[in-house]
């Protein structure tokens, strides 16, 4: 159990890391290459991330982070996020995001940066860095929810469900947790009749004419992470989340 990929006109791309989705280095790593993997793929048409378990994802695994000595977890989980959040930006063809349960840190970087987002009546989600003594993700927050809204879950670590997600927006449909994986599959279906190179070219187009530079202004907020920790804070609020 990990990541794992089902290729075919519709790739599906599965996380799995019990107990949480709480992901290690290798795990952003190892989701970066499959995402990538997929979209290079010719037969590929259309990529759907999903997991299993309770929750889509809760972000990095603290636990890994604390347990290294030094600033190296710290450091390789910034560049795994970035180079997963940026995979899913950049895959060749469109990426759609299916939510269940809990969608935190990391999983924001993920959904917020896939082209179209469903999610299951349970989901929820919501940036608590700061109560983690981080930053990071409010790029891809603020791509699910207006600018004051994303400030005030910035500050606050308030979470925000799928339905007021729905209601802006940005999860195109709700449904029950059973039903979600089909549902995400029956859009898949609809963009995978479509002429793929066509679809290809309208992501590269989309995402040209995007009027953030997503993958920059995320390096900026991991830069006051940085700072963070190096003035002691990161490691304080880690380590009273770990109790």
């Amino acid at each position: 159990m990990a990541i794992t990929t089902h290729s075919g006109p519709i790739a599906e791309v599965v996380v799995d890391v019990p107990p949480v989705n709480a992901l290690r280095v290798r795990d952003w790593n190892d989701l970066a290459r499959a995402v990538q993997t997929a979209g290079q793929d010719p037969a590929t048409r259309v990529v759907v991330l999903r997991a299993e378990g309770r929750g889509f994802n809760a972000g990095v695994d603290i636990k890994e982070m604390q347990a290294t000595q030094g600033h190296t977890a710290l450091v390789e989980a910034n560049r795994g996020c970035y180079r997963a959040f940026a995979a899913v930006y950049d895959c060749e063809v469109p990426v759609v995001a299916a939510v269940h349960g809990f969608c935190l840190g990391g999983g924001v970087g993920l959904a917020g940066n896939a082209d179209i987002v469903l999610a299951s009546e349970d989901a929820y989600f919501g940036l608590p860095e700061v109560d983690r003594g981080a930053l990071g993700a409010a790029t891809h927050l603020a791509r699910l929810v207006p600018q004051h809204l994303m400030r005030a879950m910035v500050y606050t670590c308030r979470n925000v469900t799928a339905h007021e997600l729905h209601a802006f927006g940005s999860v195109l449909e709700v449904t029950p947790r059973d039903k979600l994986r089909e549902a995400a599959l029956a859009v898949a279906r609809v963009i995978a009749e479509k002429d793929p190179y066509v679809i290809r070219r309208a992501k590269e187009s989309l995402n040209g004419i995007d009027p953030v530079d997503v993958k920059r202004s995320y390096r900026f907020e991991q830069g006051l992470t940085f700072e963070l920790n190096l003035v002691g804070a990161g490691n304080e609020h880690r380590e009273r989340f770990l109790g």
